[in-house]
């Protein structure tokens, strides 16, 4: 399977991505969304509150992907609906290896459906 990246700088970029707006009204439906909680202007946390209370949005599975390890932040996250929790390795090759095992799971093991939106 070919996996295609799209970056945004920010949680309202991200936003705008999603709902296609502006730039990205051709933009894709991502298959899963990774999501940093340290997004500047509108942290990741509201990001996934945004996403998952988004009745055309919230079957997108979000993955966290963040340095936080505080268990405040887990909690929130799960009750938030995350789909899962990771800590970013600081170290690069390890981190690469998170993200390839990451991939190799929500792209090949899952069973996604076949359109997050209807």
């Amino acid at each position: 399977m070919e996996t295609h990246l799209h970056v945004v700088k920010d949680g309202i970029e991200a936003m705008a991505f999603l709902r296609r707006e502006n730039e990205y009204a051709n933009a894709p439906t991502p298959d899963i969304m990774m999501l940093d909680l340290n997004l500047p202007k509108m942290d990741g946390r509201q990001v996934l509150e945004a996403v998952k209370t988004d009745p055309v949005l919230k079957r997108i599975p979000v993955v966290i992907m963040t340095s936080s390890e505080a268990e405040h932040d887990v909690l929130q996250t799960y009750d938030l609906h995350a789909n899962c929790y990771v800590c970013k390795p600081v170290d690069l090759d390890k981190f690469v290896g998170v993200v390839q095992s990451l991939e190799r799971f929500w792209l090949n093991v899952v069973k996604l459906p076949t359109s997050v939106i209807d």
